[in-house]
């Protein structure tokens, strides 16, 4: 299960938990904001059952905060906002499933990595006319959902398609959840998403999706802070102490394969 899911190497630690308890830092109940788009299932959405903000990242950041003696207040904005507002410094922290890339790293800080995936392509279940990105490619009319301004949009463009990103075979949405929609719907044919993502909806709906072609490369998750944020060493000592004593793997087993399990 979740073959596609390429989740950071959390071997066994020679340091116990609680030696890394007593190092982390004490931010003596500071308030931090964080900013999320609740569009990235499982990583953050809103439970459509409850209308509860729930998610890997939500559980991540509250334990985080937990360990640092910290409060979160989370607030919400979409995507294409979100790096600017970090850079801006309008949040303390940014979170939605963020790729660590050089070119964002001019004007935001990221963490450590906390979660590695690869990136595959998403098709309706009964799609027989391509089985990977050089077939896709060769159908002229063959259209790709994304999201601008994201991993998977990159992707298509550069390792999918042509190289230009003006192409009109591209159609762009607002949301990746949007453009899954679109995918349903038979707008467009395929979506790039990575592993995470992309195995929720499978198996949320074996009917109606599959992954299909071998990865398109691989991506590392972080969170995103203002530069220079006093907040990047704690939050990595944290993320370091809760790989090093198994809650990122609990983490992983209740997002991606509990939760999935029970609908």
């Amino acid at each position: 299960m979740l073959k596609s899911l390429t989740l950071l190497a959390l071997g066994a630690s020679i340091l116990a938990p609680a030696a890394f308890a007593q190092d982390l830092p004490d931010l003596e109940g500071r308030t931090i904001s964080v900013v999320t788009e609740n569009a990235y299932p499982p990583l953050q959405f809103v439970d459509p059952a409850t209308g509860e903000a729930i998610g890997w990242e939500y559980d991540a950041i509250a334990e985080i905060a937990s360990r640092l003696n910290a409060v979160i207040e989370i607030e919400n904005t979409s995507w294409d906002a979100m790096i600017p507002a970090v850079a801006e410094d309008q949040y303390d922290i940014g979170m939605t499933g963020i790729t660590i890339r050089e070119d964002r790293a001019e004007v935001i800080d990221f963490s450590d990595p906390y979660m590695r995936s690869e990136m595959f392509m998403l098709v309706r279940a009964d799609e027989d006319r391509f089985t990977d990105a050089t077939s896709f490619a060769a159908i002229e009319d063959g259209l790709v959902g994304a999201q601008p301004g994201t991993t998977p949009f990159y992707v298509a463009v550069y390792d999918v398609l042509d190289g230009d990103e003006s192409n009109p075979r591209i159609k762009l949405f607002e949301t990746f959840g949007a453009g899954v929609q679109a995918l349903r719907a038979g707008d467009v044919d395929v979506v790039l998403t990575d592993g995470t993502a992309g195995n929720g909806y499978v198996d949320a709906n074996p009917d109606v999706f599959k992954l299909v072609g071998e990865p398109l490369g691989s991506e590392d998750f972080g969170f995103i802070f203002p530069l220079g944020s006093d907040l990047v060493a704690p939050v990595n000592a944290a993320i370091a102490a809760m790989q090093a004593d198994g809650t990122i793997d609990a983490l992983n087993n209740k997002w991606f394969l509990d939760y999935k399990l029970g609908g």
